[in-house]
C-alpha cells in the first residue's frame, strides 16, 4: 500500500484553526494553521470536497505539474487513530507493503548485506528483454554501465544464463544501495534505456526545489533528501527497502528510502525513489500527519505523491497521461480509505 505513505509538508507546515463554512447544511472545516494554509493557498479544495473532508471522508485532488513528464495528487482524510500506531505500522515495511500488488517487500539491513536481496528475481519478460538490451535502446530502466556489465557477465548461450540474470541483478542492487549510502544522489543512476540520457538526480533535484511543501513548509526535510548522508535530522529515522510490485502493465523493481521525522507538532513520512526499473525517472510520496486536539485524539493524514516519468508527451503521450493521472487519484483514494479503516480497525 505505498499510497497509504505521504504528505507532512505540512507538518510545521500544515497547521491553523481557520474555519470554512461551506453552505447550507454542509460540515464546516476547521483545521489546523498550517494545513489550512498550505490547502487553502495551493490545493483550493471546492466546497464540497471541504465538507467531505470535515464529515470524515478521504478527498483527493490532482495537483499542478509539468504535464510532459509529471503526476501530483493530493489527498487527506482524518485518522480516528493515535500517530504513534501508524509510525509503527510503516515502521514494519514489509508487512505495511504487503499483499495486493505488492510481490516482495524487503526491508535492507544497516549496513546493507548481500542476502537482502536473496528474493530478488527478474520478472521472465525483462529477462527476455535484456538480451537484446544495448546503451540507449533497452526495455528495462539501466546506467550503462549496468547494461555493458550485463553483456559481459552473462553468456546466453549457456544454460545457467537466466541464474546468472538474477544473480547480477542482486550484486547491482546491492552495490547501488551502497553507493547511494555512501554518496547520496551523485550516485543515483543515469538511465541509459533510450537514446537521451535521464539523470535521476537532477530529476529529483528539479521535482523538490518547486513543491511548496518542502520549500515554504519543510525545509529541513528537503535539506536532508537533497544533501543525504551529509545531512542530518533530528528526531528522525530511516532505512531503505526494496520491493517487486504490479504497477501497470509490467511488474516493476523498486528501491525506495524512507524517512520517518518526529515532533510534538506532527510526524513526517517521506518516501524517496531511488530506483525503478519501469515507467519512474524518481518520485517522493510525502505525508505528514497532524494532531488536532480540537477535533478529538486522531491525526489529519496528509498526503502528496509526485513522480516523474517517460512517455507522457506527443498524441500517445497525452492519452496515457490522462489516464495516469486518474489512476494516481484513484490510487491515492483507495490509500486513504485502507489506511483509515487499517488504524481505526474497521
Amino acid at each position: 500500500m505505498s499510497s497509504r505513505s505521504v504528505a507532512a509538508g505540512v507538518v510545521a507546515a500544515l497547521m491553523l484553526l481557520l474555519t470554512t463554512t461551506t453552505g447550507s447544511g454542509m460540515a464546516a472545516l476547521t483545521l489546523p494553521p498550517r494545513v489550512d494554509a498550505y490547502i487553502t493557498k495551493y490545493v483550493k479544495l471546492t466546497p464540497t470536497q471541504q465538507s467531505q473532508l470535515a464529515s470524515g471522508q478521504p478527498v483527493t485532488k490532482l495537483l499542478e505539474a509539468d504535464p510532459s513528464k509529471e503526476v501530483a495528487v493530493f489527498g487527506a482524510v482524518w485518522v480516528n487513530a493515535p500517530i504513534a500506531s501508524y509510525v509503527a505500522a510503516v515502521k514494519d515495511i514489509e508487512r505495511f507493503e504487503s499483499g495486493g500488488g505488492f510481490r516482495v517487500t524487503k526491508k535492507i539491513s544497516s549496513p546493507p548485506r548481500i542476502e537482502d536481496f536473496a528474493q530478488m528475481t527478474v520478472p521472465d519478460d525483462d529477462a527476455a528483454d535484456l538480451k537484446s538490451c544495448k546503451v540507449g535502446r533497452c526495455q528495462i530502466k539501466l546506467s550503462e554501465s549496468a547494461i555493458e556489465r550485463l553483456r559481459r557477465e552473462v553468456d546466453w548461450s549457456k544454460p545457467d544464463a537466466r541464474a546468472r540474470i538474477d544473480q547480477l541483478a542482486r550484486s547491482l542492487a546491492f552495490e547501488y544501495v551502497n553507493g547511494y549510502l555512501e554518496g547520496g544522489n551523485g550516485e543515483l543512476a543515469t538511465y541509459r534505456d533510450s537514446e537521451r540520457p535521464t539523470f535521476v538526480a537532477k530529476e529529483f533535484q528539479s521535482m523538490i526545489e518547486r513543491l511548496p511543501e518542502l520549500v515554504e513548509y519543510l525545509p529541513e526535510i528537503r535539506s536532508y533528501l537533497l544533501d543525504f548522508p551529509k545531512a542530518t535530522l533530528a528526531n528522525g529515522d530511516s532505512f531503505l527497502y526494496w520491493q517487486e510490485a504490479n504497477f501497470g502493465l509490467k511488474p516493476t523493481i523498486r528501491i525506495n528510502h524512507l524517512v520517518i521525522n518526529e515532533s510534538p507538532a506532527g510526524t513526517v513520512v517521506a518516501s524517496k525513489m531511488l530506483y525503478a526499473s519501469h515507467y519512474f525517472w524518481t518520485a517522493l510520496e510525502l505525508r505528514v500527519l497532524v494532531p488536532d486536539a480540537a477535533r478529538g485524539n486522531g491525526f489529519w493524514f496528509v498526503s502528496v505523491n509526485r513522480s516523474r516519468s517517460d512517455g507522457l508527451t506527443g498524441f500517445v503521450g497525452r492519452v496515457i497521461r490522462g489516464k495516469v493521472r486518474g489512476e494516481a487519484e484513484k490510487g491515492m483514494a483507495a490509500a486513504l480509505t485502507a489506511t483509515k479503516s487499517m488504524l481505526e480497525g474497521k
